[in-house]
């Protein structure tokens, strides 16, 4: 397995419904790379955003096949990982890194 940098690992914020629903409990939502596990993630996320990361839990989304106006269409799977920080301690998603 290749070492992931980390602005690699982490691809991007998910911001729904759901997701700030659990902001609220200070849980927060990203897409990882599909190579990332639970120690890199963790890492990562500590370093780039300094804060304290007390658990992981990893959602891998599978590849769908969906038949679109008569034609096959593929909508491509993903890892996201769903991240509890320290009680006390937040991610600002909207000002960015």
């Amino acid at each position: 397995m290749k070492k992931i940098k980390v602005t690699d690992s982490i691809i991007r914020p998910i911001i729904t419904e759901k997701a700030t629903i659990l902001s609220e409990h200070n849980k927060n939502v990203f897409e990882v790379h599909d190579s990332a596990n639970k120690k890199i993630i963790k890492k990562n996320i500590e370093k780039l955003f300094k804060v304290n990361v007390t658990k992981i839990n990893i959602i891998n989304s599978k590849t769908k096949i969906k038949l679109k106006q008569g034609k096959l269409s593929k909508k491509s799977g993903y890892k996201k990982a769903i991240v509890t920080l320290k009680k006390g301690q937040s991610i600002d998603l909207a000002g960015g890194i």
